[in-house]
């Protein structure tokens, strides 16, 4: 019985933890110029903290809707550079998310996770058999409830040369697959 009461206490730590995870109290944003860690070792579904990061990535469907360069220049979606991170996402609660192209066609599905803090984001895609196709872990920008961007880097040993990732809420319904 101690057991159970010690994780069933160590499982509440962990979920204020994950709800108090912002870098500062007074604004949802969160801004990161790091690297992006391998602290996100394994990414499986799990329920998202109410108040956490990941309840803001969770809390709406989201769009595609514009791409910046390093230097903070427009860069048009259907650029090389950019146009595989265009589309339509829908994370859900259960640590789940579906991508679809700007045309609703299915685009991947898969786990997701938010570091703790915050600062980054992990998709692991998976086939319709559940097996990994490929995990992609990127840095958050911005994360409000108006705007989420994230970061990626072409080569990643040149942190000069990024591209953001700009997407906002969208009433867009998820396409059947």
């Amino acid at each position: 019985m101690k057991k159970v009461a010690s994780l069933a206490a160590a499982l509440a730590a962990v979920g204020v933890l994950a709800a108090c995870s912002s870098n500062d109290n007074s604004s949802p944003a969160v801004h990161s110029t790091s690297a992006p860690t391998s602290s996100m070792i394994a990414v499986t579904s799990a329920a998202v903290a109410p108040g956490s990061p990941s309840a803001v990535l969770a809390s709406t469907p989201w769009e595609t809707t514009s791409a910046k360069d390093a230097q903070g220049a427009s860069v048009p979606l259907t650029d090389g550079n950019v146009k595989n991170y265009v589309g339509f996402a829908y994370f859900k609660t259960d640590g789940t998310f579906t991508m679809f192209n700007l045309d609703n066609t299915p685009k991947t599905h898969g786990d997701w996770s938010v570091s703790p803090d915050g600062k980054t984001r992990t998709i692991v895609a998976k086939n319709d058999a559940g097996q990994e196709q490929f995990r992609r872990e990127v840095d958050i920008v911005t994360l409000t409830d108006k705007e989420f961007t994230y970061r990626v880097y072409p080569d990643a040993a040149n942190k000069a040369v990024y591209y953001d990732i700009i997407h906002t809420p969208t009433t867009h319904p998820e396409p059947t697959k």
